[in-house]
């Protein structure tokens, strides 16, 4: 481990019971009642995505089938998901964060890496920056957060899981000089990265606490799981270099929608629909990120999974372009070049080799500029009032899919 690391302070924020946190705070009437957040309330399908710490005390866990939570218990709340409202309160915790730090990472939708090196002086002890974010966090988005405390991100993770959690403060703070006495007692599976399967091997192998895979030699876990194996090593032994780093998810290298028809299609200009409306999604967020891309590519699939269907294949731009019409144009072609008639149930359209937008080439006898001057005036439309307010004609067809994805964010209702 650098030396550098021991100056270091890495926070790990988690979010409690994020989703049902949100959706409490939006329905204060069900502040002192067993709330999950689940697929479908009306059909009590689908599976359990989060479930506040009273539904938890009925037993409720995140991932099982709300037909279990519901055996569990009867009264249960049920709300569908609203991912997009997700999304805004959790950027809305990123800029509360940022008021404490610049170097913010997110590690996922409810869990994000902050390095409060640098604020140190100004801002207190490590403890004491914890609780000051806890409540500003509470007071403006009503959202409990649980903090680990470390040296690195790895370190971090694990105070935070394993005491911050389990802590009535919601705060814990784990000095790399304590590891031997505080982490390496812990069961193996409670240690970041291992897995139901990996902690199947560990233990075949007479591996049982965090503690025994760092005493494990190096030599013989890389000599059984290669690279792997020794990343196992150095969580255990809490060494992780990395930094929090801002921009660590910025960097795309492809902008691509997929989506789920909701019959078979059979007829290529049936097929055409969803293939401008991806295209225009994809159009649509390259432009917003500045972006370009030189390579579309198309798959689908079809519903028979015991006879499997379909194809992937992609085709280089003569231009890098953000323009909706040329990836459709390249869409269709690819697609009518390599679908094989059969039904499909499932269909994708993605840009890739992305570049900045801010250089490309001019070309003669080429209307772009008209062309992207329109297509960013239905982006502010669409940003201010929705997808729907202005749509292709095409997408009012039975095989259109806008309006229906339109109310969607990753396959959940708004």
């Amino acid at each position: 481990m650098k030396g550098d690391n021991k100056s270091r302070i890495v926070m790990l924020a988690d979010c409690q019971s994020f989703y049902a946190s949100v959706e409490k705070v939006a329905h204060p009437e069900y502040a002192d009642k067993p709330v999950v957040v689940a697929g479908d309330p009306a059909r009590r399908s689908g599976i359990i995505l989060a479930a506040c710490p009273l539904a938890k005390k009925f037993g409720v866990t995140t991932a099982e089938r709300l037909g279990e939570a519901l055996a569990k218990c009867p009264d249960l709340v049920v709300i569908r998901p609203r991912m997009e409202q997700y999304i805004q309160v959790s950027l809305q915790i990123t800029e509360i964060y940022q008021s404490y730090t610049d170097l913010v990472e997110p590690y996922s939708i409810d869990e994000q890496h902050l390095d409060v090196t640098g604020s140190l002086r100004l801002l207190g002890e490590p403890n004491q920056i914890a609780k000051s974010i806890q409540d500003k966090v509470m007071k403006e988005t009503g959202v409990r957060i649980r903090i680990g405390i470390s040296e690195n991100k790895v370190l971090s993770k694990m105070a935070c899981d394993n005491f911050a959690k389990r802590n009535p403060s919601g705060i814990f703070h784990l000095p790399a000089e304590e590891l031997q006495e505080v982490l390496w007692p812990l069961p193996i599976d409670q240690m970041f990265m291992v897995g139901s399967r990996m902690h199947r091997h560990l233990t075949n192998m007479g591996i049982y606490t965090i503690g025994q895979l760092a005493q494990t030699p190096l030599a013989k876990l890389r000599s059984k799981w290669g690279v792997n194996g020794e990343v196992l090593w150095l969580i255990a032994n809490g060494k992780d270099n990395s930094p929090v780093t801002p921009a660590t998810h910025d960097l795309q290298k492809a902008i691509g929608h997929q989506m789920t028809l909701p019959f078979d299609y059979r007829e290529f200009d049936d097929i055409t629909v969803p293939l401008l409306e991806l295209s225009e999604l994809i159009g649509q967020r390259t432009r917003t990120k500045s972006y370009m891309g030189s390579v579309v590519s198309v798959g689908c699939q079809g519903a028979d999974f015991d006879h499997p269907s379909g194809f992937h294949r992609q085709m280089k731009l003569p231009d890098p372009t953000n323009l909706t019409d040329d990836i459709f144009n390249a869409a269709k072609q690819l697609f009518k070049r390599h679908w094989d008639g059969l039904p499909i149930r499932k269909i994708g359209v993605t840009l890739s080799q992305l570049v900045s937008d801010q250089e490309y080439q001019l070309t003669l006898f080429n209307d772009r500029e008209a062309k992207l001057a329109l297509e960013r005036t239905t982006d502010r439309i669409k940003e201010k009032y929705g997808n729907t307010a202005i749509m292709r004609a095409s997408s009012l067809k039975v095989s259109g899919q806008a309006r229906d994805r339109a109310q969607k964010i990753g396959g959940h209702y708004k």
